[in-house]
């Protein structure tokens, strides 16, 4: 249950930003309701988010695996739905979604690149971070420099995301329910990725 109200003030730029949550997502984003009851709070954050979303020197699927493993590390569920549902939107194997909480047992199922990038993002989310010299060094050696920045960036991003949605008590939104499509090996209601 959330820990602050999803009815914040129904101000103009609140009635703007549920009518383009509404379109672009199919309803309206938990997140924003609860930044909603802040409006610079929510002004400026949504201001990130729209210059965030035009870095592209990283690879878009590096970048959704560590923002994955991010999330998974901050145990946030909402930000896990969502990034089931963005996954999908981007063209990820559904495998590789569905192994990012657990991608150290599941080695297997990702190159050695997006392993680097996952531990990375961990390594980053430690409270006090563990990242390496070495890691850093081999990231930034396969990525480049102006990669590698973009990288470190959007962990910092998702640590805020994830960080803020526990602590406010944001739970799944059904993102993820919309993307799974039965299939043989996944029976009607049974727990399964997107895809």
């Amino acid at each position: 249950m959330p820990r602050i109200s999803l009815t914040p003030p129904r101000t103009l730029l609140m009635r703007i930003g549920a009518w383009y949550s509404r379109r672009t997502y199919g309803k309206v984003l938990d997140p924003g309701q609860a930044y909603g009851h802040n409006s610079r709070v929510l002004f400026a954050y949504v201001r990130m988010e729209q210059r965030a979303a035009k870095w592209n020197t990283l690879d878009a699927g590096l970048k959704h695996l560590a923002v994955m493993a991010c999330a998974a590390r901050i145990n946030c569920s909402w930000c896990m739905d969502f990034g089931y549902w963005e996954g999908h939107e981007l063209g990820l194997s559904p495998e590789k979604i569905e192994r990012v909480p657990r991608w150290r047992e599941a080695r297997d199922v990702f190159s050695e690149l997006e392993l680097l990038v996952m531990e990375y993002a961990e390594a980053m989310t430690e409270t006090e971070p563990t990242v390496t010299d070495e890691l850093a060094a081999e990231l930034v050696a396969r990525l480049g420099e102006a990669a590698f920045v973009e990288l470190t960036a959007v962990v910092a991003l998702e640590n805020w995301r994830s960080r803020v949605n526990s602590a406010f008590g944001l739970t799944s939104q059904g993102f993820s329910e919309a993307c799974r499509v039965p299939g043989p090996e996944r029976p009607v209601g049974g727990p399964y990725p997107c895809g």
